[in-house]
């Protein structure tokens, strides 16, 4: 039986409801293997690349640049050198509008939310099978931060995205806001939630969290990833913590978000705009204000792992950008003897999008070892 596959218009995060065809990366004809960077796509958030989603050879460019399409919408075509034409042919015609159709109407799963000490945290659940895993963002993100991570990543296992105390659509009740309060109301929310044991995931603010969880519950961590972690030395862009708690409008934020990225072209309106509202909602200010305060003393980190790092027996992968402007690379070398390290280059501090095909092929691997 003929096998062919659909590249499609993704779901990047959940308000993503169409896409725009920037351009494509390959001719027809190409010879692809999974994953191959195919097309690119710009949403109202964020410009990325779309991957192949099996073996082949790209038949078909469906989309042309600067269409828009629904999620969902057939882009193109792989399939083996050998399919004759006319099967493509027909497996468009078959294909272009149902895809779009039935996948656009596929809202996907929906954030959930539990009490947690006296607090609402929203948490969002993808995959099926076991052990679990949790995704924890950094100072100023919510869950939404992993949009081109948690779904590959779901693939038989269940993984979660939490928004923190202080972030997103979670309460704005963040105690004294330092790394073990937010540490202590994460350990309560995998009580609530029923999770004994879990692969945990940090990005910048996150990895210090979860290097608090591994430290005081080493039998509860399965593993550690640290993404750009905090917590690991004393250096941090103090200006960047500082000018994003303090930002009011638009031309005073942007500065601060692109010095998160590689490429700052990626810090679009619609990223300022949304990020502006969600530090306009009320309680967002205070919250941020206080764990900056306790993230940030006298331009550094106060909280620092390096000397408690032989406490955490699980397996240790560290990923980092080679550009990061807010935590310096330099910090994985702490783990050198002690962890997988993987600097990645053309990737600042949001390397889990900026290199997230890197980032979820090293994580997968990781947890299959």
């Amino acid at each position: 039986m003929t096998t062919i596959h659909a590249v499609t218009m993704p779901k990047w995060g959940l308000s993503m409801t169409h896409g725009k065809v920037v351009d494509w990366l390959i001719d027809e004809g190409t010879p692809v293997g999974v994953g191959a960077e195919v097309l690119e796509v710009e949403t109202e958030k964020i410009t990325s690349a779309v991957e192949a989603p099996a073996p082949g050879v790209l038949r078909r460019r469906v989309a042309g640049a600067g269409v828009e399409l629904p999620v969902g919408a057939l882009l193109g075509v792989i399939a083996a050198a050998e399919v004759p034409d006319t099967e493509i042919d027909e497996f468009v015609t078959d294909n272009e509008d149902v895809i779009a159709v039935e996948d656009a109407g596929e809202s996907g799963p929906e954030p959930e939310s539990v009490e947690v000490a006296g607090r609402m945290l929203r948490f969002l659940r993808r995959g099926e099978g076991g052990p679990p895993a949790l995704m924890i963002h950094g100072f100023g993100s919510n869950l939404n931060t992993w949009l081109f991570n948690h779904e590959p990543l779901s693939v038989g296992r269940e993984v979660y995205a939490l928004d923190l105390p202080g972030h997103g659509q979670s309460s704005k009740e963040v105690g004294d806001g330092t790394i073990a309060h937010l540490a202590d109301v994460v350990m309560e929310w995998l009580d609530v939630v029923g999770i004994p044991q879990v692969h945990l995931v940090g990005h910048s603010l996150g990895g210090a969290i979860c290097l608090e969880i591994a430290c005081r519950e080493p039998a509860r961590v399965l593993s550690l990833t640290l993404v750009s972690s905090a917590g690991l030395g004393s250096e941090i862009a103090a200006d960047y913590v500082h000018g994003f708690v303090q930002a009011e409008r638009r031309n005073q934020l942007k500065p601060h978000l692109q010095q998160l990225f590689f490429d700052p072209t990626q810090v679009t309106r619609q990223v300022v705009d949304e990020t502006l509202r969600s530090k306009r909602l009320d309680g967002v200010s205070e919250a941020l204000t206080t764990i900056a305060s306790a993230f940030v003393v006298d331009g550094q980190q106060p909280t620092r792992f390096a000397g408690r790092l032989a406490e955490i027996q699980a397996p240790k992968l560290v990923l980092w950008g080679a550009d990061d402007r807010i935590l310096p690379a330099a910090h994985a070398a702490i783990l050198d003897d002690q962890a997988t390290v993987h600097v990645l280059d053309d990737c600042g501090h949001m390397v889990h999008m900026e290199g997230a095909r890197d980032v979820n092929r090293l994580v997968d691997q990781f947890w299959q070892s």
